[in-house]
């Protein structure tokens, strides 16, 4: 990883600092030219727990030969992308808090007819009454997930879906723990089976729109984290300890389940009736035990569209940013080695 020094600094163990000599190189120039050619110390790096280099390979490190000048322009032009880039992460973390304060909001308070958050209890407190979970509005219930659930379903036993079962695509998805992140479906690691040994763990069958719950976890990857498996995906079959959850249609929506899941109040119970050491888990009758603050059909609507919305920015961004991150790379490639010229002093509209 290399980054540039913003102030002076007194460097630890396992860091190095460079300086290019100012008549001769541009630090920012540099900082960008062992960025692109990263590969080069990756090959050359030792150890076993961690990978380390030394400044004899540093040192050797090649960098386009270019005059001040040019190098100048175009550190100007890769930082350009930088900054954007450090505006999308600003960005998105401030989606990532607009979305945990209504989480906390939304999941506490509910929300009026016309879309707007209720008085809080303070405020109103006529509005509210006392429950397990705490203060919740009047209208609403304390449902426990079994209750709701048509089906909720864990993975095929031990010898039914095991690794030598996996296929080469095309076949049927397996949704797997690493599928299932906080509130969004990861859809870039994907493993698939025959579709004869699918038919066989039809009980097993995930269709989209249904929650799915991790029955194990660890501190970074907790277990009770939910998403739902997206439309436009094909029907899939979940593995051991990845729960496949379909709510009863006239009681509760699925996208409001699996966000409630996602919530401190739900996570607080989880915890409760985890097991394990190392990693923690949850069976699925425990996990229907946990209680959902449960609104109207219509209030869940709204509720699931609001945050909806938010998770969109979040994604949006994120995939604005991806495309500036593909941006650096390609004009890295172009620029740091002579591919496409740059004229000094060319101006600002046509970088």
């Amino acid at each position: 990883m290399t980054n540039f020094a913003d102030q002076d600094y007194c460097i630890g163990r396992g860091l190095g600092v460079l300086t290019a000599k100012l008549e001769a190189a541009d630090n920012i120039f540099l900082l960008h030219a062992i960025e692109q050619n990263v590969g080069f110390l990756h090959r050359r790096s030792q150890g076993s727990t961690f990978l380390a280099i030394g400044s004899k390979e540093l040192s050797a490190l090649p960098v386009p030969a270019l005059p001040l000048e040019l190098q100048r322009r175009i550190a100007e032009i890769l930082s350009a992308v930088d900054e954007a880039i450090e505006q999308t992460e600003a960005l998105i973390a401030k989606y990532q808090q607009i979305k945990a304060g209504l989480m906390q909001d939304l999941f506490t308070r509910g929300v009026t007819p016309d879309g707007h958050l209720r008085p809080t209890h303070t405020q109103a407190p006529n509005l509210y009454k006392e429950s397990s979970l705490g203060w919740i509005p009047k209208e609403w219930k304390v449902i426990a997930v079994g209750k709701l659930a048509e089906s909720v379903v864990d993975g095929p036993f031990g010898s039914n879906l095991k690794t030598e079962h996996y296929v080469v695509e095309p076949g049927v998805r397996v949704v797997r723990l690493q599928n299932v992140q906080d509130g969004q479906y990861n859809d870039l690691d994907r493993v698939f089976i025959a579709e004869s040994h699918a038919r066989y763990l039809v009980r097993n069958q995930v269709n989209p729109g249904d929650v799915l719950i991790a029955g194990l976890g660890e501190d970074r990857n907790v277990v009770g984290r939910a998403c739902c498996y997206p439309e436009g995906l094909p029907a899939a079959i979940n593995k051991a300890d990845c729960f496949r959850l379909r709510c009863i249609s006239v009681l509760a929506l699925n996208r409001f389940v699996m966000y409630f899941l996602n919530t401190a109040a739900a996570r607080y119970q989880v915890r409760r009736f985890e097991q394990g050491v190392t990693r923690h888990r949850i069976n699925t009758g425990n996990l229907k035990r946990v209680c959902v603050a449960l609104p109207s059909m219509d209030e869940q609507a709204l509720i699931v569209a609001i945050l909806d919305n938010a998770v969109r920015n979040i994604e949006t961004t994120t995939e604005c940013q991806a495309k500036l991150r593909q941006q650096k790379q390609g004009l890295m490639q172009d620029l740091l080695t002579g591919r496409v010229r740059v004229k000094v002093g060319e101006a600002e509209g046509k970088r």
